[in-house]
């Protein structure tokens, strides 16, 4: 029978009468358990606007909890591209790499939900291909 390999999707979520801190520690402690069980990765979800949602900062998250753990792979699942400058996000995810060699994945994607709030400090225009962002 072949090696499964695991992996688990984190969104650092709020419980009932908690704070964001709290999330990120039980992320972290979740992330450290399935460390010891051997799981392949996990994967950090960006999420923004979302009251019970502590995972906004998904690099910040990953690289606190690529520091807390030894083996498992740590990535984003995934860093929306319209909502970031992408150089930043490529040097933040060097830089990560360039920390814990081996264990960190960039997961990218373009999002599809409302982001007229979003981005309203990065110049842009709109095009036939989408938002283009410029210097």
């Amino acid at each position: 029978m072949k090696n499964v390999n695991y992996s688990l999707l984190e969104l650092a979520t709020l419980c009932k009468n908690k704070t964001a801190a709290d999330a990120i520690v039980r992320a972290t402690n979740g992330a450290q358990h399935i460390d010891q069980l051997g799981y392949t990765r996990i994967w950090l979800a960006e999420h923004h606007n979302m009251e019970h949602i502590a995972s906004s900062a998904t690099s910040v998250l990953i690289g606190h909890i690529a520091g807390k753990t030894k083996n498992i792979r740590v990535g984003s699942g995934g860093i929306m591209l319209p909502n970031h400058a992408p150089l930043v996000i490529a040097e933040q995810f060097g830089t990560l790499e360039s920390m814990y060699p081996g264990r960190i994945d960039l997961g990218t994607g373009k999002s599809t939900g409302d982001r007229s709030n979003y981005g309203n400090g990065v110049k842009k225009k709109q095009s036939q291909y989408g938002i283009l962002f410029q210097r």
